[in-house]
Parts: structure tokens; sequence; C-alpha cells
């Protein structure tokens, strides 16, 4: 004799959200969710919302810092592009001297001290601590994936290089970068981890 469609062999209706009844003898099991990926080392991954939100911090914090420092040389190019008259007859060599020349030597200072600044606090700082403040406030740290090594000071170099020349020279990299742990395995790793042989875990609190 048939079972009629929706009807399990000994349970009755089959709710269509809930798995089959177990054979008898054998006790009803919840399926567990999948363990949480974890370093070579044995420490949980950094979830990519705490690596987003440590770079956030970090960017603001040198951004800050760098904003204060160039507001002095940004009022010297204003106050001397304020003082050349607009309707003086120049040259065009007196024109590029008084408004373009003070524009390019303001862009390219700035960038050589936020260049110097980013690898003192991505560098110098993180190479000491193993974190920035952002990471620090997220509760992660940046480790090398061989769990037999420490964070080297050359690691640290070779993820600012390739975080800060690849985000300035090459475009849509840093967005590339930031995302490219969503789909990496086994160690969600940005690019700029899989350069230095590093991997961001989750530190206790």
């Amino acid at each position: 004799m048939t079972q009629p469609p929706g009807y399990g062999p000994q349970t009755g209706p089959v709710h269509p959200l809930r798995p089959p009844a177990p054979e008898p003898g054998r006790p009803w099991t919840t399926p567990m969710p999948p363990p949480a990926p974890l370093s070579p080392a044995g420490a949980p991954l950094a979830a990519f919302a705490d690596r987003l939100l440590a770079h956030l911090i970090d960017t603001l914090l040198v951004g800050a810092v760098g904003l204060v420092l160039a507001t002095p040389f940004l009022v010297l190019v204003v106050r001397r592009l304020s003082v050349a008259d607009p309707y003086e007859q120049t040259g065009a060599g007196a024109a590029f001297a008084d408004f373009a020349l003070p524009v390019l030597l303001f862009q390219a200072g700035f960038f050589v001290a936020m260049a110097l600044l980013y690898y003192l606090y991505l560098v110098e700082y993180m190479h000491r601590r193993g974190q920035t403040l952002g990471k620090r406030a997220m509760g992660i740290r940046v480790v090398p994936v061989d769990p037999g090594r420490t964070l080297t000071r050359g690691m640290a170099a070779k993820r600012y290089a390739v975080t800060y020349f690849g985000g300035v020279f090459i475009p849509m990299f840093t967005v590339l970068d930031g995302l490219w742990p969503l789909w990496d395995k086994p160690y969600q790793q940005s690019l700029h981890d899989k350069t230095a042989g590093t991997v961001v875990v989750k530190v206790s609190p």
C-alpha cells in the first residue's frame, strides 16, 4: 500500500521547512553551522566588517593628522595666490610662477608628507604593536601566515607599499584590494596580505 504524497513513512505530513524525521532508533540531531575559518596557527580570522571599520578608523586618524600638518602650508599657498593681481598683464612664465607652481609644490609636498605619515603609522607603529589603533579598536591583529614567525618590519613595509602606492597609481586598486578577502580562500587575505605573507586574525579582548 503506497503512502499519499507529502507523508513520511512513520510521522504523517512532512513539513516543507523541517528535515524528515530520523529513522527509528536514531536521535533527532540539529544540523551544526560550519566551523569558523581559522589561521594556520588556529586563531579565528577577522571578519570583513571588522577589517573595514578598522581601515576607516585608521584612514580618518591619519587624514586628520595630515590635514593639521598641511594647514599652515595651504594657508601660505592661498596667501601667495591672493596677492597676485588677476588683471595684471604678465607673461606665461610669470603666470606659472604665480599660480601653477605653488599649487604643484603643495601637492607634491603633501603627497610626500602623507606617504611618510602612513609609513610611520602602518609600518613602524604596527611592527612594534602588531595593531594599528583602528585594528585595536576592532580587536584584530596582523600576524604572519607562518605560525613560527613573528611580524617583521619587512612584512609591514610590503603591506604598506602595496596598499598606499597601489592605491595612488592603479585605478580602483584600493577597492579591489579591500574586497579581496570576501572571496579569498582559505585565509581571507587581501592582496597586500598575500604580498607580505600575513593574515588578519581576531584577538581576545
